[in-house]
């Protein structure tokens, strides 16, 4: 089981990258960016959680005291999900941007 989390957790992570990049690569280009943009800084809010969670759940009970460096990393990622543009506001740019890009298609 913890094998499993720890691909999943590698994987999530290699995506969050990825959409990262890609919306750096866009702003580089000089083009709209702001779609990939949200998308990045949601999915690595959610990994950020996602993983930290997971790392507490890999080590038990050690991984909720608050002297351990995984509660610290969940309490940070959370926070993540928050400040910046909710995960909701992240949302609703992206369904925003794939809006216009489907009236200008049609």
């Amino acid at each position: 089981i913890i094998q499993t989390k720890l691909a999943r957790m590698a994987m999530e992570l290699d995506a969050a990258r990825l959409l990262t990049w890609r919306a750096c690569e866009l702003k580089d280009a000089g083009v709209e960016f702001s779609k990939e943009a949200a998308m990045a800084k949601l999915k690595a809010s959610e990994v950020a959680t996602y993983n930290s969670h997971q790392a507490i759940q890999i080590l038990g009970g050690m991984g909720y005291v608050s002297d351990m460096p995984a509660e610290r990393h969940y309490r940070d990622a959370r926070i993540t999900e928050i400040y910046e543009g909710t995960s909701e506001i992240q949302h609703l740019v992206i369904a925003g941007a794939l809006n216009k890009e489907y009236a200008k298609s049609h």
